[in-house]
């Protein structure tokens, strides 16, 4: 069967395009390819369930602009299609006075990117938000939520309409004339145009299409620890440390997450493989790519301290309880018990820098989001609205606007 557009990637990014392209192109015939049996299978599904503020971005950036815009889209949403979330507010904690005045930076950052509620606090009034909670100082951020991602993403999906295909992976994209000859591993298909969200295999699908992008996609690990039933209440919100000021991280962290338990983590390391999620996970393919890639190696060069220092804390459960007892003193070893791990596409110029926003590639008949880093997930509905209008926007085909929306001429 034909289609006039087809999504590649079942995250929440693939599923917030597809629903945003159901609203303003309601005759559309939309296909939906996900290789995996499930949607938000990789990143979508294995995050923090963190709805984030927009405190930490560049003013005027375009994650700081897609945040802010995207939360309260999200919790509009949220709330009228019953997915699980909770404005619940977190903690960004100084615990050394020689870090205090990275505190005010970022307060001042805040109060630039016009966070709404934001509040410095003293050492004693963090314990009003967080009795457990130990710190010189703090930024209490009252927009911060927590939601259930997979249950957003299979709500939009559901809403698109779309045919779905699942355990489909692209195997060819061939443009023709008239769009392109999609092979799959389970059939071929026709489509007038693709776009392409396809996170950790972002760059190999722009290399499929003919692109090749100055960025390549380098994974790196995330290992959660949560906390038992009984240490629980040891936490009420959310609790962060202040990210580090080059590594691209936001630090070990305490999240409640939609279900009442609470997760701790993740720390950041290399990982042998993009969709391996053990320790040891390894794969050949994927490692030579990222170790072939002179932009890895530069980024080592630049972060070694803090990339070993990871990667111990990765293997030694009483480093990680060491960082999260920084944040909250009555954590004990005890409390945590091993969880999941996630794997975050980390995307490197040639020159070892990590490309801090979005970025797309459009062509006359494709576009590609070659890098959607947090946060992505809490922007996806304002994300969604720049990619299907730059795909409208370099579309060859003729499209109107009426009064039910953008439809297609076929």
């Amino acid at each position: 069967m034909a289609y006039d557009i087809t999504v590649i990637g079942a995250g929440v990014v693939g599923a917030a395009v597809a629903h945003r392209l159901r609203k303003v192109l309601p005759d559309v015939r939309l296909l939906v390819l996900e290789k995996e049996p499930k949607p938000a299978f990789h990143q979508s599904g294995r995050n923090s369930g963190v709805i984030h503020s927009g405190i930490y971005y560049k003013p005027g950036s375009l994650k700081a602009t897609l945040c802010a815009k995207g939360r309260e889209m999200l919790y509009e949403f949220a709330a009228n299609e019953n997915i699980p979330h909770d404005r619940c507010g977190k903690l960004i904690l100084a615990t050394e006075s020689d870090e205090l005045p990275r505190l005010h930076h970022l307060y001042e950052r805040g109060l630039q990117n016009a966070i709404p509620g934001i509040k410095l606090l003293s050492a004693a009034e963090i314990q009003l938000y967080e009795p457990e909670a130990r710190g010189v100082g703090a930024i209490h951020v009252p927009v911060t939520g927590i939601i259930d991602y997979k249950a957003l993403t299979e709500r939009l999906l559901a809403l698109s309409l779309a045919d779905i295909r699942y355990q489909t992976e692209v195997l060819k994209l061939r443009g023709h004339s008239q769009g392109y000859h999609i092979e799959t591993t389970r059939g071929d298909y026709e489509s007038s145009y693709v776009i392409a969200c396809a996170g950790l295999q972002a760059d190999r699908l722009a290399r499929l299409d003919g692109l090749y992008p100055p960025l390549r996609v380098v994974p790196f690990r995330g290992d959660y620890y949560e906390l038992r039933p009984e240490a629980r209440w040891k936490v009420r919100h959310l609790i962060y440390p202040l990210p580090h000021p080059t590594y691209p991280v936001l630090g070990v962290h305490l999240t409640r997450m939609t279900d009442g338990s609470i997760e701790a983590g993740p720390n950041a390391v290399f990982a042998w493989a993009r969709e391996v999620y053990s320790r040891t996970g390894f794969s050949l393919r994927d490692s030579i790519e990222a170790l072939s890639f002179v932009g890895t190696w530069r980024f080592f060069l630049k972060h070694w301290r803090e990339g070993w220092t990871e990667y111990r804390r990765a293997f030694s459960k009483r480093l990680f309880w060491r960082s999260l007892q920084r944040l909250v003193p009555s954590l004990t070893e005890e409390d945590l018990i091993p969880a999941r791990s996630g794997i975050r596409a980390l995307a490197l110029t040639r020159d070892g820098r990590f490309w801090d926003d979005f970025y797309f590639v459009a062509q006359s008949r494709s576009l590609h989001v070659l890098n959607a880093p947090s946060p992505a997930a809490t922007a996806s509905l304002a994300l969604a609205e720049v990619i299907v209008q730059k795909a409208i926007d370099t579309w060859q085909l003729s499209i109107s606007v009426g009064t039910g929306g953008v439809s297609i001429h076929r």
